[in-house]
């Protein structure tokens, strides 16, 4: 079976390059649907990653977050038209203490193998969920990002203590939105106070008890845990003002890409005795608690559909340049493919 493969050879350029699909006894083939273009996508499109990692990655398909529709499963397990989330991390082992995404065997598509931007994916169906027909398919496409927030605050629960009554999250984009969202629901009963640096944004957070600009923090004001969700060159300071304002033996969840070492005030780490933790991605547990959370908390889809930008369909790579070109001028929300390629 022919496939296309759109796969980035350099910055800002993507070719079509064909592939044989061979129609085995095991691989379900999807046809990808809707694609949601995500930050680390962007680095790699822009060329902001170094010379060296380019060299090493390209040519690759980009794209980690996407939905399509089943077109064949030897095994029978789904029907042909089923709608599924496609997960991109590949597993080759299983480790009693090791979560899937933090195996160094694994894979991960659009970083180390090639991501959704084809006509055609082979899937194993362990990297398949089934989408509830409410769920629709501009909010399925990110669900991926919502399925590490959601992994990232199934690590705080079981790394904190139980003193909950004030959270801070420091970063105004999608990820501090999906992870104020979904605490605001998780914990009704607890204040999340959001640090930013932008009044348009902060202005969306709707469900935090206060939103704050990063240069006007209150000095008395207290957080019992803390979640940086803002990477990049700004950790630095973020951190200096998460230990600041943290109370004694709480939390810090590192969720922030930094390309760079980032100092740390280890002195006061050690005198607050406070527990700082990394999450990165996530396993299909988690995106089948992103399934339940929708189904539990109405609500929460609501919030999170503010963040679909725009919809874009794609039926050629010029339309593909031009939605990362949009996307890369919006400072706020998703912009999803309609991939009709």
């Amino acid at each position: 079976m022919l496939n296309v493969v759109y796969r980035l050879i350099s910055p800002k350029r993507i070719e079509a390059n064909f592939s044989d699909i061979q129609l085995d006894k095991c691989s379900i083939i999807v046809r990808p649907t809707y694609l949601s273009i995500c930050h680390a996508d962007q680095r790699y499109f822009q060329g902001e990653r170094e010379a060296s990692v380019l060299m090493r990655k390209l040519p690759m398909a980009l794209i980690h977050e996407a939905i399509g529709r089943v077109i064949f499963d030897p095994k029978g397990e789904f029907q042909s038209g089923d709608r599924v989330i496609m997960i991109p991390n590949i597993p080759y082992e299983k480790d009693e203490i090791v979560a899937e995404n933090y195996l160094r065997s694994s894979k991960f598509r659009a970083s180390t193998c090639d991501g959704f931007m084809q006509e055609y994916v082979e899937m194993d169906g362990e990297r398949l969920v089934k989408i509830p027909c409410e769920i629709s398919d501009e909010m399925g496409a990110f669900t991926e990002i919502v399925s590490v927030c959601i992994h990232t605050i199934m690590r705080f629960e079981k790394f904190s203590h139980k003193r909950r009554k004030t959270i801070g999250i420091w970063g105004d984009g999608n990820l501090g939105y999906i992870v104020a969202a979904i605490f605001s629901e998780l914990y009704p009963n607890c204040e999340v106070y959001i640090m930013g640096l932008h009044e348009e944004k902060l202005a969306t957070f709707t469900f935090a008890a206060q939103v704050f600009n990063v240069n006007n923090i209150p000095e008395k004001l207290k957080i019992d845990h803390a979640f940086e969700c803002v990477g990049g060159s700004a950790v630095q300071n973020v951190l200096e003002q998460i230990i600041d304002h943290i109370n004694p033996e709480g939390s810090i969840a590192l969720m922030g890409v930094s390309e760079n070492a980032v100092p740390i005030n280890t002195r006061m780490v050690l005198e607050k005795g406070l527990r700082v933790f990394g999450s990165s991605r996530s396993g299909k547990k988690d995106f089948e608690r992103v399934i339940e959370l929708y189904n539990e908390y109405p609500k929460l889809k609501e919030y999170l559909l503010n963040l679909v930008n725009n919809v874009i369909k794609v039926r050629s790579i010029n339309d593909m340049l031009g939605a990362f070109e949009y996307d890369i001028n919006c400072s706020f929300g998703k912009t999803i493919m309609q991939w009709e390629v």
